[in-house]
Formats: structure tokens, sequence, C-alpha cells
């Protein structure tokens, strides 16, 4: 049996291809996953850690308890060096040019997230490095000397600016963006940068975070836990005190823009797998069952020389299983060198991502899918296994009509569909419910894919009764174009179920690819919108120097106007920051009241934005944040409300140097502590106010380093002391790792509509093969060559158009439901229908229906009338 099944094979070799190229891609698809996840994972991981640069572990601390013995750190077995990750501010200048550096001191190289590109790291107290954008902006080279300027706190409290003059020793580069926010960071010895802190604070300043690299050889989870008793903390965020990898500590970042959820990383990509399986094995059962029709006399045959069920069973199995473990290890080296290919074009375009050079191979990356492609591929050749065991000795020694399911069973059939569907849509609705409503993600993830899975079952598996009657409606919006078309539509109700068969593969592929595209665009919106409250404006130009009085001074009129009139600037807005006091009460509910939390006598000092709400609502990303923000009222930030025991509808009492105002209270519930205040309510409390910071918007079509590297040449050549924060470069940075995220993902998607097109045309193809007495007869009646081609052309046509439109729909539906429950959490989800995306999945579908048609026109114009109606 094991010689006829390879023989078999031999003969059958053309028809097997498209189902072996099926579980090529597919299995390759699968490979190209496990290593597309493990590549985006660790990619975003290293964005958002690229400041602790090649560090192993970090050790977090709270402000209130920072550390301060960081070089005892360096001590613990196991641990190679350490750094703590603070950075200081200085005025930098050349000529007439000036500019406001974060400065950072210089560590072991594994921690340094900045690289020399020319000269040296500073070693002594007289040598500065400073970034490449920096150096050209102030004219400067290595060798020359730079005016740098910092304040210092005198024994009286008062501060005092102490200009030096180092030399510049070496231009840097930050490869990752760990310093994009400020274009970078100044470097000077460690010993010098210890020294400024402590006579900017007046005392030694510990660090809130510390970074850690570990000895060779040396075991990670045993020196955390080392390192975790030292610092007297845990091994887990969340803690006062705590140490963590470098993955950890990036994870945990990664959630926050995901309202906890790590969605691009988990549950997106434990569902690649089934995707292109799943079309698979649909291709592949459809396949055999064709095969095993065709096959009946040579079966009827074996049955007749002495061979039982159990033999002709299990060569098919035999058949499918030879077949799905070749060609599943043919996919896996295809989706390692689609794997590789796709690093080595990434690192040629220059992404500005920390890229591995090579993909990491793991066992599961080649064993998983090997082992699950050839269970697949068994696994979808059973149904035809067992068709093959009821083949009669004698019975079947004539070929006939694969056999249809029977009437009860049929019945059985519908009623378990149509109950899979109603109960799926349900779960579906209840899952969109928890995401939104109830707030609950987690449980709202899991009701959406129950409820995705069973009702997407219970439309396939119930497709026989609805598919076929659904494409002989279209069939008749065609029909009266001629017998051809009507033809063409009467042939997709022949045989229902390779009708059904054939179209539910790429109903199956188009859901998914609408389905993640839908997905893809409301996730879009919902992270640009987490974004916009992480990342609020763009730029901010705020003053740097402070009057005698120690409050900032103001950003002259000249600078305003030179900045609002940059190119890329499309809006500005103007804030004062000053600092006031509440008295003794404050107005609760109409009546007068301690302020809680107050000892006898003292008051509250708070630091309040005064702005145009306006005018800033056309700057901030996110204008939502200034929601309650009118005349006559204090939008306090909700960490500020709530230790001063307030809550909308209370009253506070505000005091100025010019008089005191009472405004009634709005909690802000997206920033904690900055409390906004209208500008003209200032006036009521102080006169007079002066401009100490500006809020700028760029152009959607700005380049955000360029746009932010032009801002900063304005002020410099301002002669001005003001910091450029450049917030949005980094955001940039974000969305480029979210874009290239969700690219791939529809990308990987798209290999399943590939996979399904792959069995339409195999389809096709055998239902070709089968009909070749058909097509002759209709030959011999006066068909001609054209109108035949024609026939199949619109048959492929209407398969293909039915499976598009009809999982567009569907993955409309399941990405709308899908968005709820998953990105709910992160505020209003917004449902976008991708028409472009859609449109083009449509015309692919459509085309490739077109193009699978042709090979078997072909097939069927090679033989003449007489000679397909001889043939037996």
């Amino acid at each position: 049996m094991l010689r006829i099944t390879l023989a078999q094979m031999r003969r059958s070799s053309g028809r097997l291809a498209a189902a072996g190229i099926a579980i090529v891609i597919g299995t390759a698809f699968v490979a190209a996953t496990l290593l597309a996840s493990g590549v985006i994972t660790q990619t975003t991981y290293d964005s958002i850690a690229a400041r602790y640069a090649d560090a192993d572990l970090v050790i977090g601390a709270t402000s209130e308890e920072p550390i301060t013995e960081v070089a005892a750190l360096g001590e613990v077995d196991g641990v190679d060096a350490v750094a703590p990750m603070s950075s200081s501010y200085a005025e930098l200048s050349a000529g007439s040019r000036s500019v406001f550096q974060s400065v950072i001191p210089t560590a072991d190289d594994r921690l340094m997230p900045m690289e020399t590109t020319v000269g040296s790291m500073p070693t002594g107290a007289d040598e500065v490095a400073l970034p490449a954008a920096v150096a050209e902006r102030l004219g400067l080279e290595a060798g020359d000397r730079v005016n740098l300027t910092r304040d210092v706190l005198t024994e009286d409290d008062t501060w005092e600016q102490v200009t030096e003059r180092p030399v510049v020793v070496g231009i840097l580069d930050d490869p990752y963006g760990a310093y994009s926010e400020t274009g970078g960071a100044a470097v000077v010895d460690a010993d010098t940068f210890a020294t400024w802190i402590a006579e900017e604070n007046g005392t030694e300043v510990g660090a809130t975070e510390v970074a850690v690299a570990l000895a060779p050889g040396a075991d990670v989870a045993d020196v955390q836990a080392a390192l975790a008793t030292a610092v007297d903390g845990t091994t887990s965020i969340g803690d006062a005190r705590w140490v963590v990898t470098t993955d950890e500590r990036a994870a945990d970042v990664a959630a926050t823009l995901t309202g906890g959820q790590d969605l691009m990383f988990l549950i997106f990509v434990l569902t690649f797998a089934a995707i292109a399986l799943v079309v698979a094995g649909l291709v592949i059962a459809n396949t055999f069952q064709v095969l095993v029709a065709q096959r009946a006399r040579t079966l009827a045959l074996l049955r007749c020389v002495g061979a039982d069920k159990g033999q002709v069973g299990r060569g098919v199995l035999t058949e499918a299983g030879i077949l799905g473990a070749v060609a599943s290890v043919a996919g896996v080296l295809l989706g390692i060198l689609l794997g590789q290919g796709a690093l080595w074009v990434a690192q040629a375009m220059d992404v500005p991502v920390p890229l591995p050079d090579s993909i990491s191979l793991t066992w599961q990356v080649v064993v998983v899918p090997v082992l699950v492609g050839t269970l697949v591929t068994v696994g979808a050749a059973l149904v035809p296994a067992r068709v093959a065991t009821r083949v009669a000795p004698l019975a079947a020694l004539r070929p006939s009509d694969a056999p249809s399911a029977s009437r009860r069973a049929g019945r059985v059939r519908l009623v378990l569909s149509l109950l899979a569907a109603v109960l799926g849509f349900a779960l579906l609705g209840l899952g969109a419910a928890l995401g939104t409503v109830a707030q609950e993600p987690t449980s709202g993830l899991l009701a959406g894919i129950a409820g995705g899975a069973l009702s997407f079952v219970g439309v396939a598996v119930g497709a026989v009764f609805w598919l076929p009657k659904v494409t002989a409606l279209a069939g008749r919006a065609v029909g009266a174009s001629g017998p051809t078309a009507r033809l063409a539509a009467a042939n997709t109700l022949r045989n229902p179920r390779r009708t059904a068969t054939t179209s539910t593969a790429l109903l199956i592929g188009v859901t998914l690819v609408a389905m993640m595209s839908t997905g893809a665009a409301s996730a879009r919106t919902s992270l640009t919108e987490a974004l916009d409250e992480q990342f609020p404006v763009d730029v901010v130009v705020s003053s740097t120097t402070y009057d005698e009085d120690g409050s900032p001074a103001a950003l002259s009129e000249s600078l305003r106007a030179d900045v609002a009139g940059t190119a890329d600037v499309t809006a500005v807005a103007d804030l004062a920051d000053v600092s006031l006091s509440t008295p003794e009460i404050v107005v609760a509910g109409g009546d007068l009241v301690p302020a809680d939390g107050q000892d006898d006598g003292e008051q509250w000092s708070v630091e309040v934005t005064a702005l145009d709400p306006a005018a800033a609502r056309e700057v901030l990303n996110s204008p939502a944040q200034l929601d309650g923000l009118a005349p006559g009222t204090v939008l306090l930030g909700y960490d500020q409300a709530e230790q001063m025991g307030l809550a909308d509808g209370d009253r506070l009492a505000l005091a100025g140097a010019d008089g005191t105002a009472t405004f009634d209270v709005m909690v802000n519930e997206a920033v904690p502590f900055t409390n906004y205040l209208a500008a003209d309510d200032l006036l009521q409390v102080q006169e007079s106010s002066v401009i100490t910071e500006m809020y700028v918007a760029l152009a959607d079509s700005a380049d955000a380093t360029a746009a932010v590297g032009t801002i900063q040449d304005v002020v410099s050549d301002s002669g001005e002391a003001a910091q450029v924060t450049g917030i949005a470069v980094q955001r940039a940075e974000f969305d480029q790792v979210i874009d290239t995220m969700l690219g791939i993902v529809l990308g990987l998607l798209a290999v399943a509509v590939v996979i399904a097109l792959i069995g339409v045309a195999n389809t096709l193809s055998l239902s070709v093969i089968e009909r070749r007495k058909e097509s002759a007869t209709l030959r011999a009646i006066g068909l001609s060559k054209g109108q035949l081609r024609g026939m199949l052309a619109i048959e492929g046509l209407l398969i293909a158009g039915v499976g598009a439109v009809l999982g567009i729909a569907l993955g409309l539906v399941y990405g709308w439901s899908g968005s709820a429950a998953a990105l709910g959490i992160m505020g209003d989800v917004t449902l976008s229908v991708p028409w472009l995306d859609v449109t083009l999945v449509l015309v692919i579908a459509l085309v490739a229906g077109l193009v699978a048609s042709v090979a078997p026109a072909r097939t069927a114009l090679k033989a003449s009338p007489v000679e397909a109606l001889a043939a037996e």
C-alpha cells in the first residue's frame, strides 16, 4: 500500500502541487509570525529602553526615597557596572547663539546610549562632549571651547549662575533616540556631574533609576535578587523600590500606552497561526475530496484485489502525511528566509529603531510549524479518507459524483451552524459591551474571541446551505448577459459543497484581512488618542532664566513672534506659570471649611498655568485635557485635587500678589498635577503676568526632527536662554513603531488571502478536470472556445466575488467588535472603515478569480469534443 500510495502521489503530483503550496505558505506564515512576534516585541522594547543602553537590570525608586549609595551597588556579586539615570540642564553658547541642553554623566560603555562619532568621551572637569546637531548649531568642532552656564544654589538659598569654558572633546550621536526629545544630550565626566548636582540642589541628590550591567556569566535572577535585598526592594515594579530587567521595564512603559493591555505582542500574534492554517486546511480538504472522487475506480480495484477499508483509508492519510511533512519543512525554510530578508530590507532602509542583525532561531520556530502543518494536512484529509473507505468493490467501478450529505445529516448541520452563529454573535456583542461599558478589556477580549470563533464556525459550517444560493443570486444579476453567464451561475449550484468550500476559503482570508484592517484603523485612532494624552503638545519653548525673586523670566515678544512664524508651525499658545496660595479656608458647597490637610495657619501653594483656553485648544494634541476650563473656574489635576480634598462643584479661594478670588473647582482626570486657569481670571489676583512658556503645534505633514531643529535654531539666534523640548520627535518614534507593527500584522494576514486564492485556482482546475465530459458535450452542441472560456471566467468571478464581499462585511463586524472589546479602556473607540484597504482586497479577489480561471480554461480547451466524449 505504501508503494501504491507513492505511485499515486507521483501520478497526481500536479494536482497535489497547489495543496502543497498552500501548506508551504501556511507554515512559512506561522514560522515568519513566530519570528516577527519576537522581533516586533524586542524592537519595541529596545526603542523604549534605549536610554538604558545595554543594561541588564534597572533599579527604580521613588523621588521621596531615592537611591543615594549608587556606587555601593557596584560591589554586589555579579555586577560589572552601575550608572544613575540622572540628567541636568545647562546653557551652551558660542558667538551669538545659545542652546539650553540636557546633560548626562559618563558611564561604562555598556550603559551609555550616546556614542562618539568624533573624538572621545570627557574624562576631566574641563571637558564636554556635544550632540552633533548642537555642535553644528553652535558652529563648534572637537577642540573648540564652549560657554557653559549652569545654576548653583548658594548658602543663602538664592540662585547664582556660573559660567565655565570646557573644551569640546567629542561629537556624539544618539542612534536610537534615547534623548530625542531634547535633541540629544551633552556628556560630562561622572565626578563633575555629581558635583554639579550637589551644587544645584545644595546637597547630594539620589537617583530614581539606576542602570546595571552584569559581569560575564553572572546569573540574572541571582543578581536581581541580591540587588533587591541591597536596596530593600522587590523584583517587580510597583513597590517603593524595585529591580527588574530592561525588557520588563520597557514592557511596563509600553503597557501604559495600551491601558495595561499588551495587545500588540500577545493577542494578535496568538491568532496568526490559526489564520493561515485554517485556510490551508480548507484547500487541502477540498483537494483530497476531489482526488478521492476521481480515484473511485482505482480504489474499487484495490478493494477487489484484497485491500480492506483500513488500508484504503490509511493510504489516503499516509499521502496527506507525506505531503504535509515535506511541504511544512519547505515552508519553515521559506519563513526563515522571509524573516531574515525582512530584517535586511529594514536595515537597508535605515529604520530609526534598534533592529537585531539576524533572526533568532528557536526550536519552536522550527518544530511547531512542521508539526502543526503536518497535523493540519492529515486532519484535513480525514473526511476524504473516510469517504474512500466507503467505496464498494463493485458498485464504485463507474466514477460518480462526490457523495453528498444525507438529508438527516444536513438538518443536524443546519441546526448546529445556526446555534453556533447566533450564540457566537451574542458573545461578540457581550465582549464589545464589556470592553466599552464595563471597562473590562480582559473579559471583553475573552468573550469577543470566543464569540468571533464560534460565530465564524457557524457561518463556515452552514455555508453549504446559504453560500451557493447567494452565489446564484449574484449569478442572476449577470445572467442577463447571455447563456454563457447563465451556465456559469448554474455550475455554482450543481455541486453546492464544492462551491461552498471554494468560496469559504476565500471568505476566511478576506474576513481576516478586512477584520484586521478595520481593527488596525480603529487601533490607530485609539492609540493616537493615547499618544495625544502622553504627548499633549508637539513642542514646548520655556524660559530658563529667573528674576531676583526666583520666578521664571519672560520670553520676549520678538522670540515668540519668530517661533510662531517658523515653517511648519501651525499654532502657538502663550502660557504664564505662577505660584498662588490659598487662604486658610476653602469654600465647599457654599460653606467655608478648612482646607483638608492644612496645618494651623498654613496655606496651600498651588502652581497654576494661565492661558487662553481657545488658543490652547488649537495647539494641544488632546484638547479634551482642557474640558471644564471656563471663566471663573480653576481646573485642578486629579492628584492635586485629591491632596486638597476637593471635587467637582467645590470652590477654591486663590491668592496672588494683588488680591484674592474664589473659583469653581473642576477636576482634570487627564493629568495629575498640572493646574489650569484662564489668563483673564489670573488678572483678578495678579494685575500683570509674564509669558514664561509657549506651546507650539506642528503641521501633520512636518518632519518632527527637522521642525524641532529649526525652532532650536530660532531660539539659538535670539540670544535668549530658553529650552526647546521637542516632544513631537519622541511621539513620531512611537508613531513609527506602531505603524510598523500594524503594517507587519496586515502584511502577514495578506498571506491568508494568497493561500485562499491558491485554493480557488486549485478547486477550479480540479473541477474542470472532473467535468471534462460535460465541457466536451457543451462544445459538441455548439459552445465555442471563447464561450467556454468565458463561462469558466464568470464562474471564477462569481465564487471569488461573493466570498470577498461577504468576507468584507463579516470583517467589518468582527473588526469593530474586537476594537470595542480591546480598546475601550483607552477611551472612546472610533470605529473606522478602511475604504482603501477593503476596495483593494475586493479588486484583488476579483482579478485573482479571473486569473484562476485561465489555467482551467486552457485544460478544458486542449482536447477536441470527440476525444473528450470518448474518454472514460
